[in-house]
């Protein structure tokens, strides 16, 4: 029997960790059973090589380290999880909700590839990951949609607020930049649904707003319901 993933999408400093937090307590208030996932999974040894990776011990610029090779790093992550975690949830038909999933590789290490190239890295992600890892495709994926600047300016304000500095993915613009190129480009490929963060006077939607979108959007596979 298969299950339902629902993954929750967006380039850093976009809101999504807030909005994902969000969901999980709506659905939880309306009494539906879901799993939770987070990736990466940070305090799992599983998640070694990324944290070595996003920390600057191959490189101090995201580029320092090609695509294929990164995507692999949080993929093992993923399948770790996969085979651990909720592997039994899902195949017995239950809903999981994610917060970044296979399609934060496409985000984060398709930027790095030519403009030219980036279907062929999704063939290969998308292959590699959904069909050679085994892990299952997600049913809907919602992507948050920032500009760059505004992302940049809550990535600081965070960094600000909580002392810390972030990883070499948060630090670099221009790599954020791309990151959110990427993210359209996958999102137009393969019917991801975008979620602006925006409205269309420019102006920033409020956590609301913007959760009842997602929600909106969410419904009919929250409560087991065909797209």
């Amino acid at each position: 029997m298969k299950g339902r993933l629902i993954v929750l999408e967006g380039t850093d400093g976009s809101g999504k960790s807030t909005q994902f937090a969000r969901l999980c307590q709506r659905a939880q208030e309306e009494g539906i059973p879901f799993q939770r996932l987070i990736f990466p999974q940070y305090q799992e040894p599983s998640s070694a090589l990324l944290r070595m990776y996003l920390g600057g011990e191959f490189g101090r610029h995201p580029e320092d380290v090609n695509a294929y090779a990164a995507s692999t790093f949080f993929a093992v992550d993923r399948y770790a999880s996969w085979k651990k975690v909720w592997q039994k949830h899902y195949e017995a038909g239950g809903l999981v909700l994610a917060d970044r999933y296979t399609t934060s590789n496409a985000v984060h290490q398709a930027s790095k590839v030519p403009p030219g190239q980036r279907r062929e890295f999704f063939q290969w992600l998308f292959d590699f990951e959904y069909r050679r890892l085994g892990l299952p495709e997600p049913d809907l994926v919602l992507c948050l949609d920032m500009p760059t600047d505004r992302a940049v300016a809550m990535l600081r304000q965070r960094e600000e607020a909580t002392h810390t500095h972030g990883d070499i993915h948060e630090t670099d613009t221009a790599y954020l930049a791309a990151c959110r190129q990427a993210a359209q480009e996958a999102a137009a490929l393969y019917g991801w649904q975008t979620v602006p963060c925006l409205d269309g006077a420019g102006n920033l939607r409020s956590i609301d707003e913007i959760h009842q979108a997602i929600w909106q959007a969410a419904e009919p596979l929250l409560y087991g319901k065909e797209r």
